[in-house]
């Protein structure tokens, strides 16, 4: 019987200088064997799915941290803090609970993702933000808030597959810029979304000209903001039902249902038999858990996610701190206009600088560069704070678009070196399992970055470190063991298994 088999099929990144007999098989009725075969007739940069990957990243995005520069005054309207100074710790949970309910639940979209398709999960994840980030705009009570952004993290799982997605839809040459669309799209949506905020917060008071106190956005100050991001969510649901499917599904029998996950059919001429084949793996599967090269680079990557969520945090929050507490004074469409500024910064570095530097640097090396410029960086922050007018201004716009870009570049890196270490067949998943850790690691950096910075306000006279410079030296500290993490024997570089 095996002399019956059909060879082994080629890998998507080999040449394809076959005879007849070794030729690719596609089948019929399958989305993914129509990418594939997509991908083999052209050599250009798929634009328009990349298009349709930046605009549904973005939606994920958006609704993650556009709350932190209204979050401060939403817990005080809710009257929940008996001080002023523990408005910063019960924002924590409400920044929190979105991260906690995607953690619970990114391993389960993953499989769903790997069984049953991308497209799926993607469209019901774009339904969800319109949903519940409508409802949370909505909120009456801190606990309505922390619900609703408990559900709209548990509901949406659209980060993992798309991560997958943007490998699978491209050729292996332009899978760096995949990854850097996605990251681009999500560095921007994390940015973006605090400046819509911040500009749509309290509508009745920034603009009564528009909106009076009795119109439904002056009962419900924060509400315009959601609603904004929620139109923008559901013009991506839209979008997402053009999305080809990438993944292989293939209906010639029982066993398909296994080989659509592998994305590899063979069938015997005689007994047509299905056979399912991989380069170094004829009868097992590989286990992500130990898949060490993408294990490690996931825990790297939570490290450094854990700092930006909670530097995310802490920046919107210590922006609209009072004075006296080492903030800034700052109004929610002051710090809109910062957020602004740095989400167009990033996206110029992504598009233009980025791809360039991976190419010559490499995406590990490119990462340990924006580590390394970072620590400093931060550490000038309580010093920033002491300036005034349009010094400040500028100043803070620069530290602000260069601290963004540099946590771009490192997170951009390692989804890189996440997909490359694992095959499509396992992407899901392995995707999955990243999402899950580092939605624990940002459900940990809001609420570890709101009790932070609520202590540090409470001890501006202490002889070390004072008020804020205590808050950026233990962020500094995330930063460089991050930064340690990624040298040998901890960090192992992975094979392409694309």
């Amino acid at each position: 019987m095996a002399e019956n088999t059909v060879p082994l099929l080629k890998r998507e990144d080999e040449d394809e200088d076959e005879d007849e007999e070794g030729k690719i098989r596609y089948h019929e009725n399958c989305p993914g064997c129509d990418v594939e075969k997509f991908k083999k007739s052209s050599n250009a940069i798929p634009l328009k799915h990349f298009f349709f990957v930046w605009i549904i990243t973005l939606c994920a995005a958006l609704p993650i941290s556009s709350l932190f520069p209204f979050l401060y005054f939403m817990i005080r309207d809710f009257h929940i803090a008996k001080r002023e100074e523990d408005i910063s710790y019960y924002a924590g949970y409400v920044g929190s609970s979105f991260m906690l309910g995607r953690a619970l639940t990114s391993l389960l979209w993953g499989l769903v993702a790997d069984k049953y398709g991308r497209k799926p999960v993607i469209i019901i994840g774009t339904v969800t933000v319109v949903i519940f980030n409508t409802l949370f705009g909505l909120s009456v009570n801190f606990w309505m808030a922390v619900t609703t952004r408990f559900l709209l993290g548990s509901l949406c799982g659209i980060l993992g597959p798309m991560r997958a997605y943007a490998s699978e839809i491209c050729r292996k040459e332009y899978q760096a810029l995949g990854m850097s669309v996605i990251s681009t799209s999500w560095g921007i949506g994390l940015v973006i979304g605090p400046a819509v905020g911040g500009f749509l917060a309290q509508p009745a008071e920034k603009y009564p000209h528009i909106f009076s106190k009795e119109s439904l956005f002056g009962r419900f100050p924060y509400f315009l903001p959601c609603l904004s991001i929620s139109v923008v969510a559901l013009i991506a649901s839209v979008i997402s039902c053009w999305l080809p499917e990438t993944l292989h599904i293939h209906s010639a029998g029982q066993d398909d249902t296994v080989a659509a996950l592998k994305g590899r059919v063979y069938h015997t001429n005689e007994s047509e038999e299905i056979k399912i084949l991989d380069r170094g793996l004829l009868a097992t599967q590989w286990s992500l858990l130990k898949n060490w090269p993408l294990m490690s680079s996931i825990i790297v990557y939570c490290i450094f996610q854990l700092h930006d969520m909670a530097y995310s945090e802490i920046f919107s929050l210590w922006a609209v701190s009072p004075k006296k507490y080492g903030g800034l004074s700052y109004t929610t469409t002051v710090v809109g206009e910062v957020l602004s500024i740095t989400g167009f910064s990033m996206l110029l570095f992504q598009l233009f600088l980025y791809p360039w530097a991976e190419r010559v640097l490499g995406p590990i090396m490119v990462s340990r560069i924006g580590a390394v410029l970072t620590i400093p960086l931060l550490s000038s922050y309580p010093f920033i704070a002491r300036l005034c007018g349009t010094i400040l201004s500028l100043v803070l716009n620069c530290a602000s678009m260069l601290k963004n870009v540099l946590s771009l570049s490192i997170t951009t890196g390692f989804l890189v070196m996440q997909n490359r270490a694992v095959p499509q067949e396992q992407r899901g998943a392995a995707n999955g399992i990243s999402m899950t850790a580092m939605s624990l690691s940002k459900a940990v950096g809001p609420a570890a970055g709101g009790a932070l910075l609520s202590w540090a306000q409470r001890r501006q006279n202490s002889i070390f470190l004072p008020g804020v410079h205590m808050v950026f030296f233990i962020l500094n500290i995330v930063e460089f063991i991050g930064l340690i993490m990624t040298f040998k024997p901890f960090l192992a570089l992975p094979e392409d298994k694309v």
